[in-house]
């Protein structure tokens, strides 16, 4: 109880410095007391009693930072949990309120926390400081951060002895990141990171998945595409399904940060400083963003011209080889996929050098037979690669590619270049592989067939199949048209030379301890999207058309696989979603450009069998569209708007709330025709949706912009009708709304036979309807129109006011409790009725003092003279106008 009355009393003795001295120092013999309910009792009462310090510090000066402060960083050290957990809450709420001074943090705080990180401090205290730390790096800024905080996180990060400790850096390590900056992070902080993500507790490396985005964004687009691309990749690999899960689900986020203007083709008018987090979700304000197409091609066309003047013929022909042994890797459209999950499971090391702690025995015997597979591959891949061959059928078995149209200037550049390379090419080759090498092949695959349910077994599978029947061919005919063949590639390579060449992770994932030599895993491989026009691509080919430069190409081939049906049984149920979650930020990042790259996986999920799949892609659509333009919106996503607007009403709403947002994309004949299908809205699998129909309400006062008078007359008009009868009260007021709305842009419209019709209408329908709701929802319509200024109140007087006042001879109170307060508060407060005399206002008048005569109390209450201030939102609560 004392504690409790603490802040009272400080309050009642404010006035006097020595009461309010008696009183602190009576707290501080308070904080001694034994009994730990006390002690944390007075831990929730000081952030009240410093702000009240704060507020009075002339009178008590220096009272929280000599009284208080010294308590909550004492109590950070308890030996009860709950009085640490109160302390610790009290002190963030402390830091983020600013009542600690800078000088007090850096001498109080900080240097106890540093204390109870010690390696002989309490496991459980450490833990707990160390999380405090992180949180309030944030707070105390980057320069006390990095001095005083960010050396004891960097060995905390290394702690061998508690991994919960390693975890908890793990999981606040982004914050830690975004806090000291670039050149901190990549020279202090990356390191550690590293070791945590090969850490030998799956936690620790799923807490580093999680937070994988935060700390990509704190570094340079290099190191983010030479290091943490290859890490992350690893991480997708790891033997832990939960460390994969959380891999995946930071996937779609990660490759956001590699966002940029000129690969984009887009780019903010307000906020050039955007950071790559918020690129993860795309632009809300299509206003704000602009095409920058040509800029991107001019950067382009100079990039080439630079590519293309530094590029010898011993670079070239190592290009080419590299080239065209990545054809071999994309025979099929899982290969690739399954590659780097398998050997990058083979090259990740579980266990920390710096922490001297060694790898689950258990986990790593699981990939010994594999493993072992996979050097035989390897060694009988280097047997079949002599020195004296350069060329054959398992390297570079595949179907020729298409022929593409050409410059006669780059023509005549290639045969120059093809002159000098030919003759390498062309050498005599060995007419087969070794019957050794096809026994192994053989052998592998027997030995593979028990585990073929696997996924990535079976795609091994399909890998050494292929190069055992690319053996078996005719060595005369292999022979031949290899030559034809790599001379087409070698022409095709050639030719384009002066185009852009895409960096992309090698196959095989390096050690993670090997991250100085990164740089040497990728390589470049050419970009061979302007062929997907080609309908008749096979299955490499279609492959290779979703070869980009924006992005590693490793981390987007893991993206698009994770629509593959075996993914949601190896990793989560719920890949898909995650995937269309992300995929706006993807598809932002990425660029127009690039959209052939993700049509597929796009296409794959909004036809996915979960409703919650297509339920994120309905929602996300019109963001989708404002990256992609007008033409591929009209080509791609129409037809996957229009699915949407047949599926489920939890699919629907997605693109509902959204309606207006979609069609101002589109052209105004392809917007014309959803005039049809907008009735279909109406109709819904469960009739107590109401919220379904009160947001088509919203939508159509939105869509009254998009179309034209006769347009909104003919087909918008009798659904606005519909929803002002409405069984639910909420659905109607916006359906006023909508029908003022409506008025008020058929009056502006060139022709004025539209708004007179509707008027009309509203008399006949409303005014004139039998049931007492009708009559009622016509003077809700009028009251709106009148308060919105939807329509001249010369126009309003002629068309709608006799109808108005002829309501106050209704039976029902209700119509005329609502009448009344529609004349006396919004009738006769405007000027038209006001400053002139005209026979208008002496009908109203008239009319209102009939209705200070009837027999209904209400109804003469809201006709006085002076009746309370009601309005038309107040209504809606008024058990006088209320319709059930």
């Amino acid at each position: 109880m004392v504690a409790r009355s603490l802040l009272d009393t400080l309050k009642e003795v404010s006035d006097d410095e020595r009461d309010c001295i008696a009183v602190l120092e009576r707290i501080s013999r308070l904080a001694d007391d034994s009994e730990p309910t006390v002690r944390a009792e007075l831990m929730e009462q000081v952030p009240h009693i410093a702000m009240f310090c704060q507020e009075n510090r002339p009178s008590i000066p220096y009272a929280f930072s000599k009284y208080l402060l010294p308590i909550v960083v004492r109590y950070l050290a308890d030996q009860n949990n709950q009085v640490r957990k109160t302390s610790q809450a009290a002190l963030l709420v402390l830091l983020e309120q600013e009542l600690i001074e800078r000088y007090d943090v850096e001498t109080k705080v900080c240097p106890v926390l540093i204390d109870l990180t010690a390696p002989d401090s309490n496991d459980d205290v450490k833990t707990e400081a160390v999380a405090i730390m992180c949180k309030m790096a944030s707070m105390v800024g980057k320069d006390i951060t990095e001095r005083l905080v960010l050396p004891r996180f960097c060995e905390m990060c290394c702690d061998c002895r508690m991994f919960h400790v390693r975890k908890v850096c793990a999981a606040n390590f982004g914050d830690i990141c975004s806090v000291v900056g670039q050149q901190a992070t990549e020279e202090m902080l990356l390191p550690r990171f590293f070791q945590l993500c090969s850490d030998n507790v799956w936690g620790v490396r799923k807490a580093c998945a999680e937070c994988f985005m935060a700390v990509s964004c704190a570094t340079s687009q290099e190191v983010r595409r030479t290091k943490l691309s290859t890490l992350f990749i690893n991480l997708i690999s790891d033997p832990s399904r939960w460390v994969r899960q959380a891999a995946f689900q930071s996937l779609g986020p990660f490759i956001s940060t590699f966002a940029n203007p000129s690969s984009s083709g887009q780019y903010f008018k307000e906020e050039d400083g955007k950071s790559p987090e918020d690129c993860g979700s795309a632009q809300e304000k299509s206003e704000q963003v602009r095409t920058t197409e040509d800029v991107t091609t001019e950067e382009e066309h100079n990039r080439t011209e630079d590519l293309s003047s530094h590029v010898d013929n011993d670079d070239f022909a190592t290009k080419l080889e590299n080239a065209m042994e990545d054809q071999n890797t994309v025979s099929n459209n899982s290969q690739r996929e399954s590659d780097f999950q398998t050997e990058s499971s083979f090259h990740c090391t579980l266990s920390s050098e710096s922490c001297g702690e060694m790898a689950d025995e258990d986990k790593r015997s699981s990939h010994c037979c594999t493993a072992g597979l996979r050097e035989a591959g390897l060694n009988s891949q280097e047997t079949s690669l002599s020195e004296q061959e350069l060329y054959n059928s398992f390297h570079f078995w595949r179907t020729p590619l298409p022929e593409i149209d050409i410059d006669f200037e780059l023509q005549q550049t290639s045969e120059i270049i093809l002159d000098r390379e030919i003759q390498e090419l062309t050498m005599p080759v060995s007419p087969n592989i070794p019957m050794a090498t096809r026994k192994e092949l053989e052998e592998m695959i027997e030995n593979l067939e028990p585990h073929i349910d696997d996924p990535d077994v079976k795609a091994q599978v399909e890998v050494l199949s292929a190069a055992l029947r690319a053996s078996s061919l005719d060595p005369q005919e292999e022979t031949m048209a290899s030559i034809g063949k790599e001379t087409d590639s070698q022409t095709e390579l050639t030719i384009n030379e002066q185009q852009n060449f895409k960096p992309i992770l090698g196959d095989i994932v390096p050690l993670i301890g090997d991250t100085e030599n990164m740089d040497s895993t990728l390589h470049y491989i050419h970009n061979d999207s302007d062929l997907s026009t080609n309908s008749s691509f096979s299955p490499e080919e279609e492959r290779k058309s979703k070869v980009q430069d924006v992005v590693p190409q490793a981390l987007l081939d893991q993206y698009l696989s994770m629509t593959d049906p075996s993914r949601a049984q190896t990793v989560d149920t719920e890949i898909a979603k995650h995937c269309a979650y992300s995929l706006p930020g993807v598809a932002l990042t990425l660029g127009r450009q690039n959209w052939h790259c993700l049509k597929d996986t796009y296409e794959t999920l909004a036809s996915d069998m979960q409703w919650k799949v297509r339920r994120t892609l309905a929602f996300s659509i019109h963001e989708l569209a404002v990256i992609l333009g007008d033409q591929l919106t009209a080509g791609d996503l129409v037809p996957v708007f229009n699915g949407f607007l047949k599926d489920l009403d939890e699919v629907r709403i997605g693109v509902l709330k959204h309606l207006h947002d979609f069609l101002k994309l589109l052209h105004l004949d392809k917007r014309r025709e959803y005039l049809y299908q907008l009735q279909e809205f109406l109709v819904t699998d469960n009739s107590r949706n109401w919220r379904f129909r009160a947001e088509l309400a919203e939508q159509l006062i939105l869509l009254l912009d998009l179309y034209s008078a006769r347009d909104i007359y003919d087909y918008l008009r009798p659904i606005a009708f519909s929803l002002c009868a409405d069984k639910v009260s909420s659905v109607r007021w916006i359906s006023y709304k909508l029908v003022s709305e409506m008025v008020k842009k058929l009056y502006m419209a060139s022709t004025s036979t539209f708004v007179i019709d509707l008027m009309n209408e509203l008399v006949e329908k409303f005014c004139r309807c039998r049931k007492w709701s009708g009559r009622q929802t016509f003077v809700f319509i009028c009251q709106t129109i009148s308060e919105d200024d939807c329509l001249p109140m010369d126009q309003f007087a002629v068309h709608l006011l006799p109808h108005l006042l002829h309501l106050a001879s209704d039976r029902v109170p209700n119509v005329r409790v609502l009448l009344a307060k529609t004349l006396k508060q919004t009738l006769l407060e405007k000027e038209y009725f006001l400053n002139s005399a005209n026979s208008h206002q002496e009908a109203v008048e008239q009319t209102i003092m009939a209705l200070q005569m009837d027999d209904d109390s209400d109804v003469k209450y809201f006709a006085s003279i002076h009746p309370a201030s009601t309005k038309i939102a107040d209504d809606a609560m008024s058990t006088a106008s209320s319709t059930y």
